[in-house]
């Protein structure tokens, strides 16, 4: 009997050298993410009829959240259930995060309301599933069952609801997460205090991410705790608070790393801002951060961004690996140029490296031809979006929309707006603003009430494209209509531009005294497109001295812009104050401004042809300019014919 049990036990401690073998192996995979290879050795291991204990499954869990591919999780999920380790705790908090991973909140619910046991780590799971998809009432919901039942959160759960406020950006709710956070003794853990800057910084709040950050001991913070500040910074347009806060971190001898560089290289998307990206950049080289392939393809976007494609271009070339960022970022720092020539020679270029076109790769050749005008490109890559099956993505067809009415093609635009099968806010707005440019206003405002009809609930871009329609079609009682609708059933703040469109309104009408009494009265300071507006008007209905007084606080505002001088002038040429525009002329030489000639730009068989005022260097500048003089002949002809015909019948 004894010799019966010995090889009994034998055996026992034999198969649990195995396990532990396998599991060790799997366990390797996993953590380097090799979810396939994981997978694989499990299949093995069962072939091998070695059998799986608890410490097997939530590894193979995990290579199947790795990657987020529902039908092996559901395979894995029925070898559980046929195991005695279904009910284990850690095993169904992992097979809840794993069907969180593959997007289906559904079953994670079905396997979390199963579970005969739960500890704060499975209500994480849950809760965390929902924040990641913004939907706040869920996980604040799941917070409130948490408490009820005696379960006490931890720094996860904090960090969790705290990230679920970042989609709605609400700033009282993240301040009552933060109350709460207080409460439960976690503003002391580095990781919710890290989440909170990131948070606040979002939510555009940045005066509270800095208190955040100074409430941090010196001692805790960690380089994640900076570049959330950084970030917060240079994504909200702040880039000197960014670069003082990035030499606070370097004087405090933090090493920074490529978070760093890439949030404040992100900062410097204006041309003023270029000298500024070459100092980072080169502060990037000389921390080693300069090959780095996230850091180039910034670096190519900035550089774009600045206007200096030169540099922009040869990062681009010196690569020696390309990803889809990378064609994608110089493909649209040609496109933003209006050099659509070389953005499509590049995209050919992508396509024969083998490397596949992206959703932003399409939307910036789309935006690059609607402000270029090239409308043929426009159309094939229209055909191109439908051959790779991205025209019905929501996004592609509202910047085709934009696209076609930018270029003129209103008729295209409508066709694809009604072929929609989804219309967002997105698509309503921008078919609306299509309408305005082109001279269809009455449809513009005929659009808009459908769409307020139909329960979409319009933005302030939705509103100055309504008021745009109104401003260039002169309904004054609509424009008032759409403005007081704005501020007192929808609750938007005008900005500027909408305000500038109400002034231009009311000076396009002739109601100039109204006008200037409107500007007057605003709660903001007006800028030069307002006073500019006014100007404008003045010009049309030849007032002079209304002229006089807006052309003074647009000399203040823009001393070096030519059009103010030039627009002033011309009100006083066409009143014959000849000792007027003589005086302006004397501004501008005093102001040294100088009038940039005005230039024309036609895109025929995708190439780009530009015209300057007075340049006839054009290789087929003889034949076009006598066409052109052929036309004006033309033109003016048919403008005296029915003056003709009228004489003809008095005589």
């Amino acid at each position: 009997m004894v010799t019966a049990v010995l090889p009994l036990r034998f055996n026992r401690l034999l198969n649990l050298s195995t396990i532990d073998k396998w599991n060790s192996q799997i366990r390797a995979a996993v953590s380097k993410h090799h979810a396939h290879q994981a997978l694989l050795l499990f299949r093995q291991m069962k072939q091998n009829d070695v059998v799986p204990n608890n410490f097997t499954f939530p590894f193979i869990v995990k290579a199947c959240a790795q990657l987020s591919n529902l039908r092996y999780s559901q395979m894995i999920h029925t070898h559980i259930i046929k195991s005695p380790f279904w009910p284990d705790i850690y095993v169904q908090t992992t097979m809840v995060d794993m069907y969180v991973k593959c997007s289906r909140l559904d079953y994670a619910c079905n396997v979390f309301d199963e579970m005969p046991q739960r500890d704060v780590a499975s209500w994480n799971a849950l809760l965390l599933g929902f924040a990641q998809k913004g939907f706040v009432g869920k996980v604040l919901r799941i917070f409130y069952e948490m408490r009820f039942l005696g379960i006490k959160g931890d720094s996860v759960t904090i960090i969790g609801i705290s990230q679920s406020v970042l989609e709605p950006k609400n700033l009282n709710l993240l301040k009552a997460v933060h109350s709460i956070g207080i409460q439960m003794g976690m503003d002391a853990d580095i990781s919710v205090a890290n989440t909170w800057i990131s948070a606040y910084a979002k939510c555009g709040d940045l005066d509270f991410a800095e208190l955040v950050f100074n409430g941090i001991e010196e001692g805790l913070r960690t380089v994640i705790s900076w570049n959330s500040l950084i970030s917060g910074y240079a994504n909200n347009g702040k880039v000197s608070d960014a670069v003082r806060f990035y030499k606070l971190m370097m004087n405090d001898e933090f090493r920074p790393d490529v978070s760093t560089i890439v949030s404040l290289l992100s900062s410097c998307v204006q041309p003023d801002a270029l000298l500024q990206g070459m100092l980072i950049h080169s502060h990037g080289i000389k921390m080693g951060c300069d090959l780095d392939i996230s850091v180039i393809n910034t670096l190519i976007s900035m550089y774009s961004k600045c206007g200096d494609i030169v540099s922009a271009r040869f990062l681009f070339d010196t690569m020696y690996d390309r990803t889809c960022v990378s064609w994608t970022a110089i493909i649209s720092g040609y496109a933003e140029k209006g050099d659509m020539n070389v953005a499509f020679q590049l995209f050919y270029a992508m396509e024969a490296a083998g490397e596949k076109p992206d959703l932003v790769t399409m939307l910036s050749l789309i935006s690059g031809c609607g402000q270029g005008g090239t409308l043929e490109l426009g159309k094939w890559i229209d055909s191109y979006a439908s051959s790779e099956g991205l025209r019905d993505n929501v996004m592609v067809c509202n910047s085709l929309i934009d696209m076609y009415g930018k270029c003129g093609s209103i008729g295209d635009a409508r066709e694809l707006f009604l072929s929609m099968h989804e219309r967002t806010v997105v698509s309503w707005t921008t078919m609306i603003a299509g309408c305005a440019l082109n001279g269809e206003f009455f449809e513009a405002l005929n659009l808009f009430h459908q769409m307020v009809e139909l329960g979409f609930q319009p933005n302030h871009v939705t509103f100055l494209a309504v008021l745009q329609a109104c401003t260039h079609g002169g309904f004054l009682e609509s424009g008032w209509e759409c403005f007081n609708m704005m501020t007192e059933v929808y609750n938007i703040n005008p900005g500027l531009d909408h305000y500038s469109c109400m002034a231009d309104l009311l000076g396009r009408r002739g109601k100039l005294k109204e006008a200037l009494d409107f500007v007057k009265s605003m709660p903001i300071k007006p800028d030069a497109g307002i006073w500019g507006a006014l100007l404008s008007a003045c010009k049309i209905h030849r007032d002079i001295e209304t002229g006089e007084y807006v052309a003074t606080h647009l000399f203040e505002l823009e001393p070096q812009v030519a059009a103010s001088y030039v627009e002033m002038a011309n009100i006083y040429a066409v009143l014959g104050r000849w000792d007027g525009v003589a005086k302006i002329r004397s501004m501008m030489k005093c102001n040294n401004v100088r009038k940039l000639p005005g230039q024309s730009a036609v895109h025929i068989n995708g190439k780009t042809s530009t015209f300057t005022v007075e340049d006839r260097d054009h290789p087929e500048g003889r034949i076009i300019y006598a066409l052109l003089d052929c036309l004006t002949f033309q033109s003016k002809e048919k403008e005296y014919l029915p003056h003709l015909g009228e004489i003809l019948q008095h005589e």
